[in-house]
């Protein structure tokens, strides 16, 4: 069985975590690299980012991309970034690596397309340039994969009014209850998740295999069965700087 958590769960164990055992900024770049070590990468690689922290993962992806020998360019959507996706925005300069505004048809001839454009915590509407970028990710014919989630859904419903269809979502820390409701089935073709050293503040809900499901009905706590999409071996990211 593995954890499964609300989107405020997995707040609180962020912060917590952050307060007391890593800082905020090794937490990102953990993140990231989680990621990469969850793709089969090629030459041809767009990550879109948004202004959050969400888009500081995509801002260390294209730093740790460019130290494992590929190429990649970032779109933003915006201008202002968090305190922690401007270091890592900053990083990505440095080394050279094309930031760029988003633009009608710039992700064209793109192999793989990293969505980093609204993390968890998103909720409500979509703003017209967050719709037209989802709207151009789901259009073209590369692979798709989102950071810890499919960018306009609901991480605790797994709905949305317009989301970004993935072939892999690679959630970070936990998996969020949303991601393995019915709804979420529309958006995801495979979903992974990696351990990054979050320390859970309490359990909610287990997730299990086919094996332990009748076991489970025993169980106290909140059981999800597992749905296909779900890949239950647990990432655990290694850093090799």
């Amino acid at each position: 069985m593995i954890d499964c958590i609300s989107v405020e769960n997995m707040r609180e164990s962020d912060a917590y975590t952050i307060d007391n055992f890593v800082p905020s900024l090794e937490l990102m770049y953990r993140a990231a690299y989680g990621v990469f070590q969850s793709v089969k990468w090629t030459q041809k690689i767009a990550i879109v980012v948004g202004s959050g922290n969400n888009g500081g993962d995509g801002f260390a992806l294209a730093y740790i991309l460019h130290e494992q020998g590929y190429s990649c360019k970032v779109f933003t959507l915006s201008q202002k970034f968090s305190p922690d996706s401007s270091h890592y925005a900053e990083k990505a300069k440095s080394v050279g690596i094309p930031i760029l505004d988003f633009t009608e048809g710039c992700l064209e001839g793109e192999e793989i397309i990293v969505d980093c454009l609204l993390g968890t915590g998103f909720q409500g509407n979509l703003r017209t340039n967050y719709k037209d970028a989802i709207q151009s990710i789901n259009n073209t014919n590369a692979y798709v994969v989102s950071v810890d989630i499919n960018s306009g859904m609901n991480g605790d419903t797994g709905e949305a009014e317009l989301a970004v269809h993935s072939d892999l979502t690679v959630t970070i820390g936990y998996v969020k209850t949303g991601m393995i409701l019915e709804n979420a089935g529309k958006y995801i073709k495979k979903l992974r998740c990696v351990d990054i050293g979050i320390v859970l503040v309490k359990e909610e809900a287990k997730i299990c295999n086919e094996i332990e499901w009748e076991r489970s009905k025993q169980e106290k706590t909140t059981i999800y069965r597992c749905p296909p999409w779900l890949d239950m071996e647990i990432l655990n990211v290694t850093i090799k700087k």
